[in-house]
């Protein structure tokens, strides 16, 4: 993923297109091109060097199997796809998602164990089918491959940090009482229902008369009568509200950069561990409906000491930020230079910062 001149391992960028998976592989792979780590490793000479992510959508009937029941795996994908995934493969896979696991897995096999292979959430499968797995507390999944993380790797670089300081620095002067509230919405174990919303906009107009500043952002997951009912609240109490490109330019790195606590729904480990990556008190704010692994999430993110339930007040505390995809990283590095010893460095070497960096 650097230029075709520079030095550093190739890393291909893998998923199935969904957006929380996306994100945390976005997450892992930024968190590697820090230029920290890139130091370490950039003495590598990757082949197959890609710039952009790649998304692979696996097909019926393949997907009614487990991963590594997969016969032709690469005959999964539609063609236009399938011609994108051939050698040179690169020095660093990372994936997530079950629908791509028996490609990672594939990947490994064709590469004869030359590519790291990085597989990100349970894949339903053993884990000694790659060469890391990454997957929550809460998948409860274990062995000596095996990564277990506190929520989501989550990883916001330096760069995009400054940026979005930069572009909405009027937020500087509104620290002390601001909170950002991150609206989810309907999935397979939670419902957004009427109730949820009007208990939750009923505790938000309360917080507002106590002189919170409040800062609204909904998914694309917030039904769309929950994004009326919140946006229609914030123009009354004086809040903030964004829902998308027609609300402006995306404040939401922003937000949690310069806000003191966070609210958010129960039903995204994503969106509470962005909010724990930042080391905001986090008040989960509960919806309707549950499920094992969400009880295991919020159990394991409130004994980290990252959460507490939000029951229509706020409160401040510290704790260690949440920071697993650089904890992940750090893994790749340590594998990477297990496999290529970093060289004695003179005057003439150089190293390139990837360009998904730039």
């Amino acid at each position: 993923m650097t230029g075709s001149g520079s030095l550093g391992p190739s890393v291909w960028a893998v998923s199935d297109g969904r957006a929380g998976n996306a994100a945390q592989v976005r997450a892992v792979v930024q968190a590697l091109g820090e230029t920290r780590r890139w130091m370490q490793i950039g003495h590598i000479a990757g082949e197959a060097h890609r710039a952009d992510p790649m998304v692979l959508s696996p097909r019926l009937p393949w997907t009614l199997l487990p991963a590594d029941k997969w016969p032709a795996p690469f005959a999964s994908l539609p063609k236009a796809q399938r011609d994108q995934v051939a050698a040179p493969w690169p020095t660093v896979w990372v994936a997530a998602g079950r629908r791509s696991a028996a490609l990672t897995r594939e990947v490994r096999r064709l590469s004869g164990g030359k590519t790291l292979t990085v597989q990100i959430l349970d894949p339903r499968i053993p884990a000694d089918n790659f060469d890391l797995l990454v997957t929550p507390v809460h998948d409860e999944v274990d062995g000596p491959n095996v990564i277990r993380t506190v929520g989501s790797p989550s990883y916001f670089s330096p760069h995009a940090i400054e940026e979005a300081a930069q572009a909405f620095a009027d937020l500087a002067d509104e620290r002390g009482k601001s909170a950002i509230v991150i609206l989810g919405g309907d999935s397979r174990t939670h419902t957004f229902t009427l109730a949820a919303a009007e208990r939750l906009e009923a505790q938000l107009r309360t917080l507002a008369g106590q002189g919170w500043r409040l800062r609204i952002t909904a998914s694309r997951r917030t039904p769309d009568e929950a994004r009326a009912r919140f946006r229609k609240m914030a123009g009354e109490i004086g809040a903030r509200f964004w829902a998308g490109t027609d609300d402006g330019p995306n404040p939401y790195i922003a937000w949690l950069t310069f806000s003191d606590v966070a609210i958010v729904t129960e039903d995204s480990a994503n969106m509470l561990s962005d909010a724990a990556w930042h080391g905001l008190p986090v008040h989960i704010a509960r919806l309707e409906g549950r499920a094992k692994k969400f009880d295991l999430l919020h159990t394991s993110m409130v004994a980290h000491g990252a959460a507490r339930w939000f029951g229509g007040s706020l409160e401040t505390w510290t704790y260690a930020p949440l920071r697993e995809a650089d904890r992940v990283a750090d893994a790749i590095v340590a594998r990477l230079l297990a496999q290529y010893p970093q060289p004695a460095m003179d005057g003439a070497d150089k190293v390139a910062a990837p360009d998904w960096l730039s």
